[in-house]
């Protein structure tokens, strides 16, 4: 209230806003220096000049004086005063100054500030809106009047005169506010489901980037694995290396010692052969027997033992020994497991022939006689596997012949058993692959999707990555081919499925790992 009086008390009589300048007149009234000058410039070549608030007479031009004490007083005062918002509009009225306007009026095509509103006219013609620099804008451009309402047929805002005589005579007629409520409550409605579309996108996003980080760690790990797979193997060969080269060099050694045999059994022979030749008897005779020549032969056999033959067998047993550890680590460090599947005969659809070991499924004529019961397949000839996965990664292959007509993939538990909607494929419920007509089709929620490529394989693998939400097709083909990739978040348990079209068979044959 005292900054409200005292605000009061620094305004110019003239402008109504705090003083700029001030200047005083003798009679001790303050304005602002532009303010009364311009009132007295009017003034000049009548009677004389007076005092606009007290209306003193002057026979000449009244000399202005500084009130350097009041100046002082409006400066501080305005510096603790918060910044009012600028709206761009400024007040019609205030013209030595420029004071930000709170209203326009539409009638007087006029923007006032606050002190300026206060005298305004307070009759219905002149209708008050948020400042603006185009009050145009808020009338008929063909009758110059304020629009009040709103033509929901030619979505306009109209005048009275559209609304009486126009081109809008017996249109459905709504007032502005009507309308801008309806209006705004359409935009809230699209609002939240932008919002929505938004979370799910950012959720989207979240998603993508958990897999993005899981697919890095996923490339480190396999960096890794790869990195401890070189070193073991290189470990591996020089170990065999190795004991091949010993081998080798032992037969070195015996060779270099055989040769030297070979040299004294030379030498022996020519000695012999010499005395052989001899004439003379005494000599032969004086010569010292050679009766141990056997013994050193067996004495040099013994030491010089050639050691065996290289043991290949020993050295191939040992690489397939240790290769298959080293794969077995490989494989165990990827956690991909091998899917042991059977069928559950209790989900099998009547037309369908399950084999005794429950890993083969074929089309039968002959329609089987199992009871009917909520988790088998109806009308499809369909079965699922017994077995669920919730977590890992895993994968199962089958053989599904090049000519037959098959679906195979993963599905819920909850899927239908009854109906269009319990085709695996044809529900968001399975993922699948399926083969008919000599095309092939990847399907989910009926949303087919044709692979390009002709498949010449009669095999097919299925991968599963639970966490990460893929399931995966790979024809087993020379070299493999990878099909396609569903990705998703997965909120049940996932079961293997088969279905087989008339005349065909679907072999289960496992999984091997390390591929």
């Amino acid at each position: 209230m005292a900054s409200a009086d005292l605000s009061e008390e620094l305004e110019c009589p003239i402008c109504l806003t705090i003083y700029n300048d001030p200047v005083n007149l003798r009679c001790g009234h303050n304005f602002c220096r532009v303010c009364i000058d311009r009132v007295l410039n009017s003034q000049e070549g009548s009677a004389g000049y007076s005092c606009p608030e007290c209306r003193e007479k002057y026979k000449e031009r009244p000399t202005l004086q500084k009130n350097i004490a009041l100046r002082n007083i409006a400066e501080r005062f305005l510096t603790t005063q918060p910044d009012q918002e600028a709206s761009g509009v400024h007040c019609t009225y205030c013209v030595d100054s420029p004071v930000p306007a709170v209203m326009s009026c539409l009638h007087c095509d006029a923007s006032m500030c606050d002190k300026h509103l206060r005298v305004h006219s307070k009759a219905p013609e002149h209708v008050l809106c948020a400042p603006t620099t185009s009050p145009e804008t808020r009338k008929c451009s063909i009758h110059k009047e304020i629009l009040k309402y709103y033509c929901t047929e030619d979505a306009a805002c109209v005048c009275v005169s559209c609304y009486v005589i126009g081109g809008h005579v017996g249109h459905k007629m709504m007032s502005l506010d009507e309308a801008s409520e309806e209006k705004k409550n359409k935009l809230r409605n699209d609002l939240q489901t932008l919002m929505t579309e938004t979370e799910e996108a950012e959720k989207r996003v979240q998603s993508l980037e958990e897999r993005s980080r899981k697919a890095d760690g996923e490339a480190e790990r396999v960096t890794a694995l790869f990195t401890d797979l070189r070193r073991q193997l290189e470990e591996l060969e020089k170990r065999v290396l190795s004991d091949i080269t010993r081998r080798v060099q032992c037969y070195d050694d015996i060779i270099r010692q055989l040769e030297i045999k070979k040299e004294e059994l030379s030498r022996k022979m020519c000695h012999i052969e010499e005395l052989c030749n001899m004439t003379d008897p005494l000599i032969v005779l004086q010569e010292p027997d050679t009766g141990d020549l056997c013994d050193t032969e067996d004495r040099h056999d013994k030491q010089l033992h050639d050691g065996g033959d290289l043991d290949v067998a020993s050295i191939s047993h040992t690489l397939h020994t240790e290769l298959a550890d080293i794969m077995s680590g490989v494989t165990g460090g990827l956690s991909v497991q091998p899917a042991d599947i059977l069928l559950d005969v209790n989900t099998a659809s009547n037309g369908l022939h399950v084999s005794d070991d429950r890993k083969t499924a074929s089309w039968s004529d002959i329609r089987q006689n199992r009871p009917e019961t909520p988790e088998r397949f109806q009308d499809k000839p369909q079965v699922l596997s017994s077995r669920s996965f919730s977590s890992g990664r895993h994968y199962w292959e089958v053989d599904v012949g090049r000519l037959a007509i098959w679906a195979v993939g993963m599905c819920y538990p909850s899927i239908a058993r009854r109906g269009d909607q319990s085709q695996i494929g044809w529900n968001n419920k399975s993922w699948c692959l399926h083969r008919g007509y000599n095309q092939y089709l990847v399907t989910h929620d009926r949303i087919k999707i044709q692979l390009p490529d002709r498949i010449r394989s009669d095999r097919v693998r299925i991968s599963l990555d639970y966490e990460a939400g893929q399931i995966s097709f790979y024809a087993l083909c020379d070299p493999i081919r990878h099909l396609h990739t569903f990705i998703t978040t997965f909120t049940e348990p996932l079961h293997a499925v088969l279905g087989v079209g008339k005349g065909s068979c679907i072999k289960i044959s496992g999984g091997s790992q390390g591929v």
